[in-house]
């Protein structure tokens, strides 16, 4: 097709303010906020949120500002509402092994309530039994018992002090000991040396008579010492025959108070009668004196600790699943964590230091996290695999085997959760998860893709302004009218660089709308209008733009060589585009070529120097190859050339520019001039069509910019490939420009209709032959590269002699 000189409504989509169906957006509030232009998004999620198989957890992929967070966080909790209440979680002392406390799940709220019941009783227990055991009828029956236990242990010591009396000794009680001493005539006691002054036969009698009274001594403690044991028994009989009513009454109120259906109701009833003989077992603790307050409160602690249930998991308070949104996955927030505390130089710790994290939290629910959050630590990483391998989850403390200290440490019974995970990450990241851990990958069937943007409808238009209704009033700011939220769909196609297509990255938009209402109400207005987006947009440049100022001052100054009128051979304007992230701008840079006999082939300078990238190489190589197809009749080209970037020390990537390369190249070899005031984008294929290109605005408006510091003269415009008209969205100043004709677009189809633009000549058709005509573009190259065989073949050319002598 011929050149087109495109007309201002070519250049940019605009959005009439009165098809959006409002006059402000307070009128858009009672709509619920749709998934805009996500329906692939929304469909797998739906999907997957629902799926209630292992291994469908869902892989959000899209690029950060689209929405997945907030989007998903809404679907989720949608779908939370409507799903019962998970049960709550509680680790109890293990009264076998205590080092391995017990995991109890209890429905929703009687975690708690079981808390209160044990703490009652344990109160209950530290007061009342004091009670019963003050009481005039267990003081009587313990004293009975102790008193058949006196009675007989008197008679059995009056017979040992009898037997020893008949032996001349005096025996008596010391500490638990018995103590005889050796009696004289008189009946005194006789000291150590006064015995051994005795006579021999008289020491050998007392020494038989001593022998004889150790063996009755033994013989009265192996007859006592089962008496006294007889009596500790019958007395812990009837303390747990006093103390049995309370505790049966205690565990009759607990089981009485959880009346729902309990899943691991044999375990608790297990524990609680593991409690009750715990408490049986310890009652002697019970009968601490009462003068002694400080050591019936430390039992009352203990006590309490003992008995008393660490409810790590409360979903008392929830009316449906638990949605958790985990933005800090440290490996003790992500999978719980046990308190240590020092005492006595060594690390100390029971049941009631086990802390839950969020992927206990979120049992029955759902658990977002961020995959780069999760990368950041190896150990989270692989504590992370394991889990989902197992569905169980262990909670350790890793770090207690590197203390200085000596720890104690616990094992807590693991706990199966089912939880649903939404792991957030980026397309990249998608891809090297899949190759790099694919039974990570697998555990994560469901693939959420956020599209970068989407095709503009009515019908997404109205979801984008219910978006920015809902986002004014989250915000507390203004409404905006319909000419501004035409405004902001118009940046949104602008962003996406599509007229068809609007921007998906609703980030972007909802810091425009920020950034509007606070230029409205600087203003004092209540509404806000296009002039304060337009304002806001224009601020939101300035912050940006120094370096595309710096680089337009550059050129104005004379620094940076660009030729905006006349004719050069062998030169031209390319554009570029540059990304510094939080912004893009576009700016014109000279393409020079030089032709000349040789059999070099094409030098692309920026490669020989290592400062072009890859896919300009590509493109350069490319453009080497249509040339050498147009000339193929007269091949092998006898031709040396080179291509340059002028002044360019940073590096060249992209084949945008293939296009315009070729030109200087076609200008050198034909010795034609091309026009300096159009600046030409573009990429080339073999067959020499023009191959669309991005930044397309930014490049155009660049340009532009240089031109109108120059002063437009209605020379001045840019070539650009037709492909690219669709992704126009140039801001007001360029396309007033086109309209009073001081600036022009055009747009080609094949790289032959722009050089015919560019010389003014008609780049020529080949015949049969494959020669082209005379005075066409082709046709001087063609003559040309005739000159250049032959003066490459020509006896006193260098290697043409060469090759003579071979």
């Amino acid at each position: 097709m011929p050149i087109s000189n495109l007309t201002p409504a070519d250049l940019r989509l605009t959005i009439v303010p009165e098809s959006l169906g409002f006059s402000d957006t307070s009128e858009l509030l009672n709509l619920p906020l749709p998934w805009i232009g996500q329906e692939r998004a929304e469909t797998a999620t739906r999907f997957g949120l629902g799926m209630d198989q292992p291994d469908y957890n869902l892989f959000v992929l899209g690029e950060v500002g689209s929405g997945r967070t907030s989007l998903l966080t809404q679907a989720m909790q949608a779908v939370a509402v409507e799903r019962l209440v998970p049960p709550d979680l509680c680790y109890l002392h293990n009264f076998d092994t205590p080092e391995r406390p017990l995991a109890l799940r209890l429905p929703a709220g009687q975690g708690r309530q079981l808390r209160q019941l044990l703490l009652k009783m344990a109160k209950s227990l530290v007061t009342e039994i004091p009670q019963q055991l003050a009481g005039q009828d267990f003081k009587t029956e313990s004293a009975h018992i102790e008193k058949a236990y006196k009675d007989e242990e008197a008679k059995a010591y009056a017979e040992l002090s009898s037997f020893a009396e008949a032996r001349n000794f005096s025996i008596h009680r010391e500490a638990g000991r018995m103590v005889f001493t050796l009696l004289g005539e008189a009946g005194q006691s006789l000291a150590e040396d006064e015995v051994l002054s005795l006579p021999k036969e008289r020491r050998a009698a007392v020494e038989q008579a001593e022998q004889e009274l150790r063996v009755e001594i033994t013989l009265y403690f192996e007859k006592t010492r089962p008496l006294e044991r007889v009596m500790n028994e019958a007395l812990a009989a009837l303390l747990r025959q006093v103390v049995k009513p309370l505790l049966d009454h205690g565990l009759q109120e607990i089981r009485a108070g959880l009346k729902k259906q309990i899943k691991d109701a044999a375990k608790l009833n297990a524990w609680l009668d593991d409690m009750a003989h715990d408490v049986l077992d310890n009652l002697a603790l019970f009968q601490i004196a009462d003068d002694d307050e400080e050591s019936r409160q430390d039992f009352l602690e203990r006590a309490l600790s003992r008995y008393r249930v660490n409810l790590v998991v409360d979903n008392g308070g929830l009316s449906g699943a638990p949605v958790i949104i985990e933005d800090n996955p440290l490996f003790r927030s992500l999978f719980g964590s046990i308190e240590y505390q020092s005492e006595s130089d060594v690390l100390v710790t029971d049941f009631t230091r086990i802390r839950a994290g969020s992927l206990l939290k979120a049992h029955g629910g759902f658990l977002m996290l961020h995959l780069r959050d999760l990368l950041a630590d190896a150990l989270v990483w692989e504590k992370l695999r394991r889990f989902l391998r197992s569905g169980r989850l262990q909670i350790e403390e890793p770090g207690t085997a590197f203390t200085p200290i000596a720890a104690v440490s616990l094992e807590p019974e693991a706990v199966d959760i089912e939880v649903k995970i939404i792991l957030i990450g980026s397309r990249d990241q998608y891809y090297d998860l899949q190759e790099a851990d694919p039974e990570f990958a697998r555990r994560f069937r469901v693939k959420v893709d956020f599209a970068e943007s989407f095709s503009s409808s009515d019908e997404t238009r109205h979801a984008s302004s219910i978006f920015v209704a809902h986002a004014c009033r989250q915000l507390g700011l203004p409404h905006f009218s319909s000419a501004a939220v035409a405004r902001l769909l118009e940046d949104g196609h602008r962003d996406a660089d599509d007229q068809a297509r609007q921007s998906a990255i609703f980030a972007r938009a909802e810091a425009l709308v920020m950034e509007s209402a606070a230029i409205c109400r600087a203003r004092k207005n209540e509404l806000v209008e296009a002039e304060d987006v337009d304002a806001a947009l224009q601020a939101r440049t300035w912050r940006h733009n120094y370096p595309d100022q710096r680089l337009r001052e550059s050129i104005a100054e004379g620094d940076l060589l660009i030729d905006l009128r006349g004719e050069r051979v062998g030169q031209i304007n390319g554009l570029t585009q540059v990304d510094l992230g939080d912004y893009r701008f576009g700016f014109p840079i000279r393409i020079t070529s030089r032709t000349f006999a040789g059999d070099a082939g094409l030098l692309n300078i920026e490669r020989e120097v290592e400062l072009s990238g890859p896919i300009h190489d590509k493109g350069v190589f490319i453009l080497q190859n249509y040339l050498a197809a147009l000339f193929a009749h007269i091949a092998p080209l006898s031709l040396s050339a080179s291509i340059v970037f002028e002044q360019e020390y940073h590096g060249v990537e992209g084949d945008s520019a293939s296009c315009a390369e070729l030109y200087a190249l076609l200008s050198s070899l034909s010795g034609l001039p091309l026009r300096q005031g159009i600046a030409v984008t573009g990429a080339v294929n073999q067959h020499g069509d023009v191959l669309p290109v991005g930044g397309i605005n930014e490049k155009i408006e660049g340009y532009f910019r240089i031109c109108e510091t120059a002063g437009l003269d209605g020379s001045q415009g840019v070539l650009i490939p037709w492909r690219n008209r669709r992704h126009l969205m140039l801001e007001s100043k360029v396309v007033d420009a086109v309209a009073k004709g001081l600036f022009h677009i055009y747009t080609v189809e094949h790289a032959k209709e722009g050089i015919e633009l560019l010389t003014g000549i008609p780049a020529g058709t080949a015949n049969e032959a494959g020669s082209y005509p005379q005075g066409s573009v082709l046709g001087h190259a063609q003559k040309n590269l005739q000159i250049f065989r032959r003066a490459c073949h020509a006896p006193e050319h260098p290697k043409a002699g060469r090759k003579l002598l071979r």
